[in-house]
């Protein structure tokens, strides 16, 4: 049996660490290139893991690139809707929104006043951040838990930023 630690079995990132990841995971630009590249990243990274998930990447409203791999269901498409709408929300991705709620003894769905059916604080969704201008859109994942969701796209961006 082997015991090397798994996505899911490492410990849960804390606050500062989703933080830091923001601060750090910042364009210099973001185009419609990009997106299709990055995009086609996270798509050959779930294909690897054979990951059954949906890739969406937005930016100020306009879809710029979707993915649906083996396995995935619509469900997991209105996942990604209600996981982008917090990072279009908040500007800080849905993991660190849902753990910072956590870390105050409540939940998103406890606390936030927001409907449930309309926005998700669960890992996957991850703002796009361009330096000097701020969060212009989002990536995301879903099809996996949270917390792997919310690894493979920061996986994603650390390669694609050359971190």
């Amino acid at each position: 049996m082997s015991t090397a630690p798994t996505p899911s079995d490492a410990a849960v990132p804390t606050v500062a660490e989703l933080e830091e990841q923001e601060r750090r995971l910042v364009f210099r630009r973001f185009t419609h290139d990009d997106a299709w590249a990055l995009g086609s990243l996270l798509v050959e990274l779930a294909r690897e893991r054979e990951a059954p998930v949906a890739v969406d990447i937005h930016r100020a409203g306009q879809q710029l690139f979707h993915a649906a791999l083996p396995g995935s269901t619509p469900d997991n498409d209105a996942w990604i809707a209600r996981k982008r709408r917090v990072v279009e929300r908040y500007g800080s991705a849905s993991y660190l929104v849902g753990s910072r709620f956590r870390a105050k003894g409540t939940t998103f769905e406890e606390s936030s006043r927001l409907d449930a059916g309309t926005y998700a604080a669960h890992g996957g969704s991850f703002p796009i951040t361009v330096a000097g201008v701020g969060v212009v859109g989002a990536v995301t994942v879903s099809g996996l838990p949270q917390v792997e969701d919310h690894r493979l796209v920061v996986e994603a961006l650390e390669r694609f930023l050359g971190e």
